[in-house]
């Protein structure tokens, strides 16, 4: 179950809402709830779930009164070690045993058949943030099985993230939970997330798909730009759009969760995209592996093994396959060109100039990230710069650029930039406010400037489109 389904917004959503707030106890109706929502697409899984937050609940118990000892630590290891075992059976081991097989063919180890549980990149990140802050003493040990069950198990954060930290949402998880605030702006959230998700990345999805489809031989240099800049605006409004649906759910119900995105796709630096997009991940990485690491203070051999590191990780953790890992480090080599000398050069350059280097370079990074392997991915760029494979649009292209198709083209290409927040200052809107504590939480000016028809008619027509089409993926439920 997606957010963007008819059963969740009709059916699910309605009902649980319904009893949580009707409900004397709604830390037991969410946890319920979140229970529900994932044995709804998950079933059996739910008991791997289940240990593991016993685990980690028992263990953090442990570790907060021997933080500093050698006992402490060597309970802390363990742990991560047993969160971070589960995830690399469920994802990695696959991948590891086809990896071994192609390098040594001779002695070919079987490969294990399971299905990925939903969400768990997310949840095993939440669990080693929370045992870590507590080891650390940022973060007071949760002493409520329940409490923090429902830390873990709160399905608008659950199969996609954002990665929440505890700490995040400590105070609203200790809360009268009988007050919900920012209800209004739960719902507004929402149907920006919905409509971010069905009208422009459900509406690019076919033109990718399309492009990225096709034989490498036949493909030709326009149609290769137009599938991987779909791709660019599909993986954005998807998986952005999945997260505002989740920061509206988590308004609904009294908790704010931190912003994911802001406006990558106006970065001037790939250094600065990484501050914008998934910054929930990017945040973790830098806070539990770069920074650790020795971050950037021991010297610059150094500082680019640990951006080495961290964009390997980074890559894996999106997907168990070759293309993933170079999408991570094809990254991650733009970030040491830029810290060691060509930030400066990018400087002095207009600001077009560096904003038209990072979307060229992170569109050609999600050819990596989209394309079935790592030749295909090869052969899909080299399609992209051959003059010999310039030629006009193709029947079968053609039908695909439709009113819809393209006016989706048109509104993700300029809504990816911050356009709507740029015209709401300029109009001096009275209701147009910021939230936040230095840019960590919400910019919430486009969201409560939006008028309530347009909002109206725009869940209207994501419900029709719904509706009417079978076509409704969401790409980080691969992850």
């Amino acid at each position: 179950m997606v957010f963007s389904s008819i059963i969740f917004i009709f059916y699910f959503l309605p009902v649980f809402l319904l009893g949580y707030y009707v409900s004397g106890w709604r830390a037991g109706v969410l946890l319920a709830g979140s229970a529900a929502f994932y044995v709804w697409g998950e079933g059996a899984y739910i008991l791997l779930l289940a240990a593991l937050i016993a685990l980690n609940f028992g263990a953090s118990l442990l570790i907060a009164r021997r933080s500093r000892s050698p006992a402490g630590l060597a309970i802390l290891a363990a742990l991560i070690a047993a969160d971070f075992g589960v995830l690399g059976y469920f994802k990695y081991a696959a991948f590891l045993a086809e990896t071994f097989n192609d390098l040594a063919p001779g002695a070919p180890i079987s490969s294990p058949a399971h299905a990925l549980p939903l969400g768990i990149s997310f949840f095993t990140f939440q669990l080693v943030s929370y045992v870590v802050d507590v080891q650390r003493g940022s973060v007071e040990v949760e002493r409520n099985p329940l409490r923090f069950a429902t830390y873990i198990l709160m399905f608008p954060h659950l199969i996609a993230g954002p990665i929440v930290r505890y700490a995040d949402i400590r105070d609203e998880m200790h809360a009268d939970r009988r007050r919900t605030g920012h209800v209004g702006l739960g719902v507004q959230y929402f149907i920006v997330g919905l409509s971010q998700k069905i009208l422009v990345a459900n509406a690019v999805a076919p033109l990718a798909d399309h492009a990225f489809g096709l034989p490498i031989s036949t493909l030709d240099s326009g149609t290769a730009w137009l599938g991987a800049w779909a791709y660019t605006l599909q993986i954005y409004f998807d998986f952005c759009g999945y997260s505002n649906m989740a920061i509206g759910l988590a308004f609904l119900l009294g908790f704010t969760f931190p912003k994911n995105f802001d406006y990558p796709y106006a970065a001037q630096s790939i250094t600065e995209f990484w501050r914008r997009w998934h910054i929930s991940l990017s945040s973790w990485f830098r806070d539990y592996v770069y920074i650790p690491l020795g971050g950037n203070r021991l010297g610059g051999l150094k500082t680019a093994r640990n951006l080495l590191i961290v964009f390997f990780l980074t890559g894996l953790w999106h997907g168990a396959a070759w293309q993933f890992i170079v999408w991570g480090l094809f990254h991650g080599a733009f970030l040491m060109l830029e810290r060691y000398g060509f930030a400066g050069v990018l400087a002095a350059w207009p600001v077009l100039g560096r904003r038209a280097y990072t979307l060229c370079v992170v569109a050609v990074g999600w050819v990596f990230f989209r394309a079935e392997s790592l030749p295909s991915a090869l052969g899909y760029l080299k399609a992209m710069i051959s003059p010999d494979r310039i030629g006009v649009i193709k029947p079968d292209l053609a039908v695909l650029l439709h009113a819809q198709s393209l006016g989706a083209l048109a509104a993700g290409s300029l809504f990816a930039f911050p356009l709507a927040p740029w015209v709401l200052a300029r109009l001096r809107a009275p209701w147009a406010t910021r939230e936040g504590d230095g840019g960590t939480r919400l910019d919430t000016v486009a969201v409560r400037a939006a008028p309530a028809p347009l909002l109206l008619a725009s869940f209207v027509l994501c419900i029709a489109l719904l509706v009417s089409s079978t076509l409704n993926p969401f790409l980080y439920f691969r992850f």
